[in-house]
């Protein structure tokens, strides 16, 4: 809802940029985590789809896809050692990222940087999708 909401708004003044944010579980589903994942392949279909439908009036749509983040709704995760150990085993780059590791992609869709990047989803994950 709120993408179309300012979408409008963007379409009455010339243009814009949407950044949405999935997870690397809207990839490659997570275990335990069905109906997160589930939501989050969710959003990355709707990023592409509203690229696709917001493209013509100059509006980007594009997604930061979050690998293990250290977050207060990730605790569960992070805060227990077998589960963490586990993720671990799955992310070459072997840590989890802090919140402000996510800042810097998101200034880059919204910025003049990605004026013709629309529709992509973003990993930023240590590598974790690498398999």
């Amino acid at each position: 809802f709120m993408s179309t909401a300012a979408a409008k708004l963007m379409k009455k003044n010339g243009g814009g940029a949407i950044v949405n944010v999935a997870s690397v579980n809207g990839v490659i589903p997570g275990d335990f985590q069905g109906i997160y994942s589930i939501t989050k392949a969710s959003v990355i279909s709707m990023t592409k789809t509203f690229a696709k439908e917001c493209a013509q009036f100059n509006i980007r749509v594009n997604a930061l896809l979050p690998g293990g983040t250290d977050t207060k709704f990730a605790s569960a995760l992070v805060n227990n050692k077998a589960i963490l150990d586990q993720l671990m085993m799955h992310v070459p780059m072997k840590r989890i990222a802090k919140p402000d590791e996510m800042s810097g992609t998101v200034l880059y869709l919204v910025s003049n940087a990605s004026t013709y990047t629309t529709g992509t989803c973003i990993n930023v994950d240590g590598g974790y999708l690498l398999g």
